[in-house]
């Protein structure tokens, strides 16, 4: 019989190996195998959810669900990003600790909430525990764990233990998404780069067409199953799907949704963006694929070396040519204030002056590890 005093050692080593690992450069398949292999011999967990996410909208770039979660993605996004419930990652990647379980937030009433309803419970899932990985203040993925249905969820100690892990991951992932664990990629110019292509969906968010130029740049994404899996990638749905849920919330005055950011496979930089086409045969989607700007590269990948928001005003304004006295002018803040900015800026990016600041930003190759 393990006795308590050895039970939380087994826990503490088995947990820093969990650190560790997220330590270990990984990319984001890798690090959500091993992390969930690992926390599954210290917790139960009958099915998991893991994405990331674009930093700046929070919309999915990359998805892996487990069974039977896999087969309600439609549902899912549905109330992620057009129905109100509890837990949205959204609201959790602004709250601190990020984590929360579906009985916490609902007082163990689960079916107050219309994902357990409409989701989880029909497929034979009962508690959840959902974290935004978040680390300095940008959210680069989410988890969430499921249990079959059944009056026991999640315990308090297994809240704080995924509460302690969830910052770790969200490193780990930070270094896989923006430049670690990807292979070293050829040099892409501009010219080299595919023109932007276009793949029309209609309102079910099924293929009407797709050209040429958008299968070389799906090719890329890492969903890199499509199409043989017959789902659409996940940056692809989140793309569509926001802008269906969009204009469901404002049909007047939709605003356009914003573009999904994310790194190919080969190490590139794109976006998606979906618009409303109009077509004689029925109501169609256009998302158009592209590569991601230079100048919008750069404030992409400052915020993945965990720039405080001061820190990203002033390197944004480097990159647009500002000298200290206009960078002062602007923001109306003092010269000393702006130096203490750009010595902690050059430390994080690991560069020792503007120049080579704004060379590693708008370099047309990602950065290398961080």
């Amino acid at each position: 019989m393990v006795g308590p005093t050895a039970a939380a050692a087994r826990l503490e080593r088995r947990t820093s190996g969990i650190q560790s690992l997220c330590r270990a450069g990984l990319d984001a398949d890798a690090l959500h195998d091993g992390f969930l292999y690992r926390l599954r011999t210290i917790m139960p967990v009958d099915a998991a959810f893991f994405a990331t996410v674009d930093p700046a909208t929070l919309l999915f770039t990359s998805a892996v669900a487990e069974e039977p979660l896999d087969t309600a993605t439609s549902l899912f996004l549905e109330n992620e990003f057009g129905r109100r419930d509890v837990n949205k990652f959204a609201v959790l990647a602004e709250t601190a600790p990020a984590v929360s379980s579906l009985d916490q937030a609902t007082g163990g009433e689960r079916a107050r909430s219309a994902r357990y309803r409409e989701v989880m419970a029909p497929l034979g899932l009962g508690d959840e525990l959902r974290a935004a990985l978040v680390i300095d203040h940008h959210c680069w993925g989410v988890l969430c764990l499921h249990r079959e249905d059944s009056p026991t969820g999640f315990s308090a100690d297994e809240v704080t233990l995924v509460r302690r892990l969830a910052p770790h991951l969200a490193g780990g992932l930070r270094r896989a998404v923006t430049g670690g664990a990807f292979p070293s990629p050829p040099s892409h110019s501009p010219a080299s780069s595919p023109p932007p292509g276009i793949v029309v969906l209609d309102d079910s968010l099924t293929v009407v067409s797709v050209n040429a130029e958008a299968e070389q740049w799906l090719a890329d994404l890492t969903d890199h199953r499509w199409p043989g899996s017959g789902t659409l990638p996940a940056a692809l749905h989140a793309a569509a799907a926001q802008l269906l849920f969009t204009e469901r919330a404002d049909p007047v005055t939709c605003p356009p949704p914003a573009a999904v950011r994310l790194r190919g496979r080969s190490g590139r930089w794109l976006c998606l963006h979906a618009s409303r086409l109009q077509d004689p045969a029925g109501p169609r989607i256009g998302v158009v694929i592209q590569a991601v700007p230079p100048a919008e590269l750069g404030s992409a990948l400052l915020s993945a070396y965990g720039l405080t928001k001061a820190q990203l005003r002033v390197a944004a304004l480097i990159l647009k040519g500002r000298s200290t006295r206009e960078i002062v002018t602007e923001l109306y803040i003092s010269a000393n204030t702006v130096q203490e900015h750009l010595t902690a800026i050059f430390d994080k990016l690991g560069v020792r002056n503007r120049q080579e600041l704004i060379a590693t930003l708008l370099a047309t190759t990602p950065p290398g590890t961080l």
